[in-house]
C-alpha cells in the first residue's frame, strides 16, 4: 500500500491506495478520483507514450507526498487510468527494489533504514 498526501494542504488527510509497480512507467500515475481526493491542481501537461505505442497529452499534478514503509518522496504524477502505478522515478527516489519472484516492491535491503542514492 502507498500513502499519498497533498503537502500544500497541511491539515488534509492522506489517502492509502494499492499501487502496481510499473518499471515501464517513469512517473507516478494516479486516476482522476485520487487527484480529486487529494485536491491536486494541474501544474502542466505531459505527452506520454502509452503501452500500445499511442501518444496522449495528460495532466501533470503535484506535488504529492508519497510514503511507502519507512520511505518518503515528493513527486509529481500523471493523471490517467483507474489504478495507481508506481513508476521508476518515485521508486528510485525512495530507494525501492522490485522483487519479481515475490511479485512485490520493498525497501532496498542494502539500505533498510534510510533511502540512499548516487549523487554523481
Amino acid at each position: 500500500m502507498l500513502r499519498l498526501k497533498n503537502p500544500k494542504l497541511p491539515g488534509s488527510e492522506s489517502v492509502e491506495v494499492p499501487a502496481l509497480a510499473d518499471t515501464g512507467s517513469v512517473f507516478l500515475v494516479i486516476p482522476e478520483h485520487v487527484r480529486l481526493q487529494l485536491q491536486l491542481e494541474e501544474q502542466s501537461r505531459k505527452e506520454e507514450t502509452l503501452a500500445d505505442g499511442s501518444r496522449k497529452m495528460l495532466p501533470y499534478v503535484g506535488p504529492i507526498e508519497t510514503q511507502f514503509k519507512n520511505r518518503m518522496a515528493y513527486v509529481g504524477a500523471v493523471v490517467m487510468g483507474d489504478e495507481v502505478l508506481l513508476g521508476a522515478i518515485p521508486m528510485e527516489d525512495m530507494d525501492l527494489v522490485v522483487q519479481p519472484q515475490q511479485r512485490k516492491v520493498d525497501v532496498n535491503p542494502e539500505n533498510p533504514n534510510f533511502a540512499a542514492a548516487l549523487a554523481k
